[in-house]
Parts: C-alpha cells; structure tokens; sequence
C-alpha cells in the first residue's frame, strides 16, 4: 500500500442513522447525493454521514433571525463537543458523523474550522480583499473535501492540496450564482477590490437588472473557479481507483452550474443558474470516458495550483501537512 494511503476499519453506521443522513443528503443536496452513488459502498455511507452533519450545520446558521445565527453558531459548536467526546446524542445525524469521525481520525481543527466560516457568515462578514475571500472558502467548502479524502483513505501533501482546490471552485461558483439572492438577503461576498477593478456597485445587486459590472465581476470570479478547477484535476488521479469517477462527476457537475452562468450571459442577479438532471448524468458519463482514457500524469505529483501558498497556510493551520 502506497505511504499515503490511511488503512482503515471501514465503520458499519446503525440503520436507522444511516437512513437519516441519506434522506438528509437525498433532499438539500440533490447534486452531491447523485455523485455519491458512484462511491464504493464502505465510502458512500461515511460521505453521507459527514455532508449529512456539515450541510445541517449550514442550514442552521442560515435558517431563522440573523440575530440568532451566533447563537445558533455557539450550539453547533456544543454539539461538536458532543460529537467528539462520544457524548450522549439524540440526533441520528450526530451520532453516525460520530462515528466516522472516530473511525477515520478527523482532525477536529477541520469542523472547527469550518464553523469557523460558518461565524463568518452569521457576522455578515465582508470581504475587502480576494485573499480574505478565499479563506472564507476554504473554511466552508475546502474544510468538506479535506475530511471527505481522509475518509477515501488519502493524506498525501499534494492531494490535499488538489482536495482544497476543489473546494475553493465549489464554493466560488455558488457565490457566482447566488449573487443577487445573497444580496436580497443582506450578504455580499464578492471582495471589493473585484468590485472597484470591474465597476460594479453592490446596491445594484438587490435589483433585478444585472448591470455591466456585475455581469464582469461574476466572469472575474468564474476565471477564478475555473482555475481551482484546473488544479483538482491533477489531484483525482491520486485517489483510489474506485473513489475518482464520484470525485470527477462532482467537479464537472458543479463547474457546470459556471457554464450555464456564462449561457445567461453571466447575469446571477435576475436568473439562477440550473444544471438539469439529464445534464448531470451526462457529465457522470463524459467524467467515466475522461477517466479511462486518463493516466496518471507525472505532473501530478508536484502540481501547482493557483493559490498553494496560502492553501497551504490553511492546511498547516488546521494541522495538516
């Protein structure tokens, strides 16, 4: 076995806890739902129990009062101490990310950070500069994809690093297709210095007209996504044979949802950008074609990203190496 492969006792969740994170997962994340099915059956439970917990979590913070959200912070992370000290825990959902937290060894300091994000969020943060945005994404998103690779079984620097990439172009195509929903409900993410460089006023985003400069800040933010991208890319091939075709159908299908944004001609203020069902069984068989004819690329083992100085920073803060 390859020295940056984690052998593990793959855990067996209860059936009833099981069920609650599938049916989770199967309603508020129809996309990540369809890629998991592509995952090895020991994987596929472990990602629904963890995306099970992260996307409640989220949907806590945002539902209700924004004047409750750092309460509502201050309780998930009571749970978390719950989850992690094997507490009593009434929620299935708690108790089977429980589990394979205990079972796969996650480093506390990823939850944690991802809450992290999520009080960024419950704050009304801003975000002046692109650096202080991408921190942002690595907390909510990145954080997801680092625990999902040590549950695929993979620790190596470079995967880790490709891991977060994914992350970070997830995170920065949903704030590129949110943007006048966000807006209408107080949040802006997009930093201010895209903002001033493109011309475009953030007032105009509760409109339902996207005005020029939106329009060039949305493809500004996309160029980066596609970027982040780029470089996961070079990561799949690292994982486990049986762990890639989920991994390349989650990253085609989200970077997707960008092509559909450039199709409305890059307007996230009056429209929201869809990816079809069809579509998305589509891009599963386009990512299958793309991986039987994909070896593995020297590159690979020393690819670089467009941001691995500070990824790495972020790795290196949530103990990771």
């Amino acid at each position: 076995m390859h020295a940056d492969f984690l052998t593990k006792e793959h855990p067996r969740l209860a059936p009833d806890d099981r069920a609650a994170c599938r049916q989770w997962i199967a309603h508020h994340s129809k996309s990540f739902y369809l890629s998991s099915l592509l995952l090895p059956a020991r994987v596929r439970e472990a990602s629904w129990a963890l995306y099970a917990f992260c996307r409640r979590a989220d949907d806590a913070v945002d539902e209700g009062d924004e004047a409750g959200a750092m309460r509502r912070v201050e309780g998930l992370r009571a749970r978390l101490d719950d989850v992690y000290l094997g507490r009593s825990l009434d929620s299935p959902i708690d108790r089977a990310f429980s589990l394979v937290a205990t079972a796969y060894d996650l480093p506390r300091a990823l939850p944690e950070a991802l809450l992290a994000g999520m009080e960024m969020d419950a704050r009304g943060d801003t975000y002046e500069r692109w650096d202080q945005l991408l921190a942002y994404c690595f907390r909510v998103a990145s954080t997801v994809g680092l625990m999902m690779t040590r549950i695929i079984g993979y620790r190596g620097d470079v995967a880790l690093l490709r891991a977060a990439d994914l992350g970070v172009g997830m995170q920065l195509t949903n704030i590129a297709r949110d943007v006048g929903e966000d807006a209408r409900r107080g949040r802006v993410y997009l930093p201010a210095d895209l903002l001033d460089h493109v011309g475009a006023d953030p007032r105009t985003f509760t409109t339902r007209h996207a005005t020029v400069g939106a329009r060039k800040a949305v493809a500004t933010l996309l160029e980066r996504a596609d970027a982040h991208y780029v470089a996961a890319d070079l990561g799949i091939p690292l994982l486990p044979r049986g762990c890639r075709l989920a991994i390349a159908s989650s990253r085609l299908i989200y970077s997707a949802i960008g092509t559909a944004i450039r199709d409305n001609g890059f307007d996230s203020i009056s429209t929201r950008a869809r990816v079809s069902l069809a579509g998305k069984l589509g891009l599963v068989l386009l990512a299958s074609g793309s991986l039987l004819t994909r070896s593995l690329p020297i590159a690979s083992l020393a690819s670089v990203g467009p941001e691995d100085d500070a990824l790495r920073a972020e790795l290196l803060a949530c103990g990771l190496r």
